[in-house]
């Protein structure tokens, strides 16, 4: 586990606002005119709250000067009318906020879906490279980021601008020389917000990917608490944890703190420009030039002219933590997707299962070769034991077979055509596969053992699970095949689990059967037993199986033994074994 939970920890700027700009805003079209009529909608509340100043000006000069005389009529007159704009307008604005939370939350769905999707098509060596946790970041974190901000930002922009426009034109009309005493604020907020976000974007981007690397730390920390139970290096693990979240915290801290200094440093110039418009106002009541009606009212404008330009300066901070978050999301979509099928590809049917390396070189890394010149034949039928020490290429042999990645030279045929010249599909489709690393998904046991062939009756399971030596198990459970699995099979054991795998593939009907390390989670008695039902069940078929235990091998039909990327030896056990070579010390180590 070591060493993994640093992965993934670079920090990216964003490398092109605007063009993920542009793909948000692609997913925003899709529901572009119910945005429009919010956008109506978000205009007339802003008209209403516009009219509020204007009428309370209105009832503020209802007054007679000298005298202490108010028009009563006059200012419930308006007073009503205030009433009834301001409440028109907070009707509107909440349509509009559940109306555009709705249209978030359909991105986001379909945002999911997008990445889902995506993930499906990903090759294997992705998800070899990258932590899980921060894929689920991306998945859940980032574009709950993004849909939230589409959801209040996209509308709030909308109503400021128009807030804004309409205070300015509207303290236009009632005094411009009022408006020389404020308008010097516009500039110094506008350079002061262009500056500061050219400092806060690339933080928000760090944010992001800090969040990613404690979300993968935190996952694969979870997924082996038991192991760090029985090591007993809980400490070692929290203090881990606690460097990696005061990172998070630390990027979440650097963001924030700089964002929100934002808000308030805009707010105090627009105070500067408020009291500028206090010693104006004063100076033009005294000439007589402006009434308290104006006054009253120009200073309300100017509060919701500054009020807007606030709630921007908040408001690109979440876009700039919107854009960082969308960023890694796109970066996840634009992931080159594994090798499409050739233009005519070919559907693989009524596979007879003979299988053919030649001279196949390969290395993950197209720098360090791990297998070399690989030549294997698999007759249809024939079952192949594939044996070595760790890390002698083994797995990596049946990655290749089942394409999940392809040679760097040579080629390996499927019923004498080359394996590429098929569609991907129909070649997997070919093999049933048993991993050492077992997976069950959440639901009934019927549903796992079926889970590799659509339409399975419960006999055909029954049988499968009877076959696999796990029928009796489970019918001893309460609810028999209709017993709920719980996420990862955590209220099963691994043997069981294991079990169930194999009756998930003895029910796939292939012509070719992978086994890596398949019974190496059940005890020797229940393994023998299965290894018959294996060869029974697989009969007329080809087999693929790695083995540590040299004992369960001895039936195959042939046996590769490899070590480093090379195949040193081949034959069935009682040649190899005569050859008294690599094969016989590996058999015979284990008697030792």
């Amino acid at each position: 586990m070591p060493g993994r939970g640093d992965r993934g920890r670079e920090k990216q700027k964003p490398k092109d606002a605007k063009k993920t700009l542009r793909r948000i805003i692609k997913y925003l079209s899709e529901y572009v005119w119910i945005v429009v009529a919010f956008a109506i909608l978000a205009f007339l509340s802003n008209i209403g709250n516009l009219m509020g100043p204007r009428l309370a000006g209105k009832a503020i000069g209802a007054t007679e000067a000298g005298t202490g005389k108010v028009d009563m009529d006059t200012v419930v007159h308006y007073a009503v009318l205030m009433l009834i704009f301001y409440v028109g307008s907070n009707i509107l604005s909440f349509l509009v906020n559940i109306g555009m939370a709705r249209v978030g939350r359909r991105i986001a769905q379909n945002m999911r879906r997008d990445v889902f999707g995506k993930l499906m098509k990903l090759p294997v060596g992705f998800f070899d490279r990258n932590q899980a946790g921060d894929i689920i970041s991306r998945v859940s974190y980032d574009i709950d980021v993004v849909t939230m901000s589409v959801s209040t930002d996209v509308i709030q922009i909308m109503t400021s601008i128009v807030t804004v426009v309409g205070s300015f034109v509207m303290m236009l009309i009632i005094s411009p020389p009022l408006v020389l005493c404020m308008i010097f604020t516009i500039p110094v907020s506008i350079i002061f917000t262009r500056r500061m976000s050219k400092r806060t974007r690339p933080l928000y981007s760090k944010r992001s990917a800090a969040y990613g690397v404690m979300n993968g730390f935190a996952e694969e920390m979870f997924t082996g608490q038991k192991t760090i139970l029985a090591y007993a290096n809980e400490d070692n693990i929290t203090e881990r944890f606690s460097k990696i979240n005061r990172g998070a915290a630390e990027a979440y801290r650097n963001a924030d703190s700089l964002g929100m200094r934002m808000g308030p440093t805009i707010g105090m110039i627009n105070n500067f420009g408020l009291a500028a418009i206090g010693v104006g106002g004063a100076i033009l009541y005294l000439f007589r030039i402006i009434g308290l009606e104006q006054i009253s009212s120009f200073v309300l404008y100017s509060r919701k002219f500054s009020g807007p330009i606030n709630e921007i300066s908040n408001i690109i901070n979440e876009i700039f933590s919107a854009l960082a978050a969308a960023e890694r999301v796109f970066q996840l979509l634009d992931q080159p997707e594994e090798a499409a099928d050739i233009y005519d590809a070919k559907t693989l049917t009524n596979c007879q299962g003979h299988v053919e390396a030649k001279e196949v070189s390969f290395g993950y890394d197209p720098d360090k070769t791990i297998l070399h010149d690989l030549n294997l034949e698999a007759n249809p039928g024939e079952t192949v034991a594939i044996v070595g020490p760790t890390g002698a290429g083994k797995t990596t042999i049946i990655n290749l077979l089942m394409r999940f990645y392809d040679v760097n030279s040579g080629e390996i045929q499927v019923d004498n055509a080359d394996a590429r010249s098929y569609t991907m599909q129909s070649l997997r489709r070919s093999f049933a596969m048993v991993l050492q690393d077992t997976w069950v998904f959440r639901g009934t046991i019927y549903d796992n053992i079926a889970y590799g062939k659509e339409g399975a009756t419960m006999d055909e399971v029954v049988e499968a699970a009877k076959a696999a030596r796990i029928h009796n198990y489970i019918m001893r459970l309460p609810q028999g095949y209709n017993t709920i699995i719980s996420e990862d099979g955590g209220n099963i054991s691994k043997g069981q689990k294991q079990l169930l795998t194999i009756a998930r593939a003895m029910l796939y009907n292939t012509h070719m059967l992978i086994l890596d390390e398949a019974t190496s989670n059940v005890d020797t008695n229940t393994e023998q037993q299965v290894q018959k039902a294996i060869r029974s069940l697989m009969k007329g078929k080809t087999c693929f199986v790695i083995a540590h235990r040299l004992s369960t091998i001895q039936n195959a039909d042939k046996i590769l033994v490899v070590d480093h990327g090379d195949v040193v030896e081949q034959g069935n056990h009682e040649s190899l074994m005569a050859q008294r070579g690599f094969y016989y010390k590996l058999y015979a180590s284990q008697f030792e």
